[in-house]
């Protein structure tokens, strides 16, 4: 299986997947990282994991279908199969996400469907939910929805500051991600 990873951050969700692919955890092929940001940490991250960069900037192309176009040719060329969403900050289109049906997943930082949007870790512990939690699902044309594939929950404590919830969270995400794909490399 040949995997895409779609990042446009800091990549820790990339590190946490290159790790298994390299320990033969997940049988899968981590082909390239798209990135749409050149000076996003995770670029560094893939150079250093001898993981072929492919930076396609929205700005350099006329309009959305234009810059789409060109991720699929490319994803083409490299027989992708499945592609993950790791902090990719670009909603794909419906075109898009219907030619890859059931093969992008993303990873979201709440139990979906509570908690959608960029901001869903400080939204649950503003209105002091009392859990939260991982959800990795398959993107379909609505954001942060689509059919789960794993979920975790994540008790929010007393004692939790915001940052101390994000780290437990992004810790939980490091883990369940990776089992994501393996499950599905495992099908593929």
């Amino acid at each position: 299986m040949n995997l895409a990873i779609f990042a446009s951050g800091n990549g820790s969700n990339f590190s946490a997947i290159v790790k298994e692919v390299k320990q033969g955890k997940i049988k899968a092929k981590l082909v390239i990282l798209v990135c749409d940001k050149p000076e996003a940490f995770v670029i560094k991250r893939a150079l250093r994991h001898k993981v072929k960069v492919v930076l396609v900037k929205r700005e350099d192309f006329k309009n959305r279908a234009d810059f789409e176009t060109a991720i699929i040719q490319m994803l083409k060329a490299y027989k992708i199969d499945l592609i993950a969403l790791a902090g990719f900050m670009r909603i794909l289109s419906p075109a898009f996400v219907k030619l890859y049906r059931n093969r992008i997943m993303n990873i979201h930082p709440s139990l979906l469907p509570a908690f959608k949007g960029s901001h869903a870790i400080k939204d649950a512990f503003d209105c002091k939910a009392g859990s939260t939690g991982v959800t990795v699902h398959f993107v379909d044309q609505e954001v942060d929805h689509g059919p789960v594939i794993l979920q975790r929950k994540v008790k929010i404590e007393n004692r939790d500051t915001l940052a101390r919830l994000e780290k437990r969270i992004h810790t939980i995400e490091h883990k369940l991600y990776p089992e994501a794909i393996k499950l599905l490399a495992a099908t593929l």
